[in-house]
């Protein structure tokens, strides 16, 4: 039987697969609606994607009002937060740093983004277990992983 294995998704790899439909995120949507793949959030990570969800930009491309939220709903797993302390690993976007420090704080060994504040963080994650990268990019080193 296949363990499920928990992955941090920040709030861009979560708009292309709620909001945009971005095929490039197929396979790891199919990982998370199949129970491999959990995706963890704490509530400060949720709360910015409610506000997300309010954007201007973002109210005529949302299917439903609540898409995020219900998205959240169904497939997050809401963890405590991180401990306040001296991070491990610093981002350069202080509005990121919540990713990072909850992939460190579990360990979690995926930690799924677009932004280059945090795949800046890639070569010095992986000492920590994790794998900063993009989405498109997970099937290939989950395979390579195993």
């Amino acid at each position: 039987m296949e363990s499920v294995v928990e992955s941090v998704i920040d709030t861009n790899v979560l708009l292309d697969w709620l909001v945009f439909r971005d095929p490039r995120v197929a396979p790891l949507v199919a990982a998370i609606e199949a129970g491999r793949l959990q995706w963890i959030a704490s509530a400060a990570m949720l709360d910015e994607l409610k506000h997300v969800q309010r954007k201007p930009q973002l109210q005529g491309r949302l299917p439903a009002p609540d898409t995020l939220t219900e998205a959240a709903a169904r497939w997050c797993r809401v963890v405590p937060p991180v401990a306040p302390g001296r991070p491990t690993l610093i981002c350069t976007d202080a509005d990121d740093q919540k990713f990072i420090d909850l992939a460190l704080a579990r360990p979690t060994p995926w930690l799924f983004s677009r932004d280059r504040a945090l795949l800046a963080l890639a070569r010095r994650a992986r000492p920590h277990g994790i794998v900063v990268c993009p989405p498109e990019a997970w099937r290939e080193l989950a395979a390579a992983r195993s």
